[in-house]
């Protein structure tokens, strides 16, 4: 299956996550916090990213412009967690190259039919 990283200054929200993402079959790391997401994202090249919007030290905007920055990170499919469902925020991540946002408290069905449809799109694993 794929490698996740979830970033999440949540730890519930975040435990949670890679709990659900584990049982589905699925490696998957984990970030308390923007800088130590991106650290993680250099580190080991995630095949899939779920990012929290609002943390401490880099809010999910700046991890994922840097992210955007690198050649060599910027196909990594990015997903944003928000507990705000303003239109403005879900504009703003796609506008900035964010291939969706979901909001909290999520539906893990809907999670997913996401991730499935994300990673249908990545090239085959060598």
């Amino acid at each position: 299956m794929a490698r996740i990283l979830v970033i999440d200054d949540e730890a519930p929200i975040r435990e949670n996550l890679v709990r659900f993402l584990a049982l589905e079959g699925h490696q998957v790391l984990q970030a308390v916090d923007g800088r130590l997401g991106l650290e993680a994202i250099r580190a080991h090249k995630p095949d899939f990213i779920f990012c929290d919007v609002m943390m401490p030290h880099m809010d999910g905007f700046e991890v994922l412009a840097a992210t955007h920055a690198d050649p060599a990170l910027r196909g990594i499919p990015f997903v944003f967690l928000s507990a705000s469902a303003e239109p403005e925020k879900l504009e703003a991540a796609l506008q900035q190259g964010a291939t969706g946002y979901v909001t909290k408290p999520f539906n893990l069905a809907n999670l997913r039919q996401l991730l499935a449809t994300q990673l249908a799109h990545l090239p085959p694993a060598v």
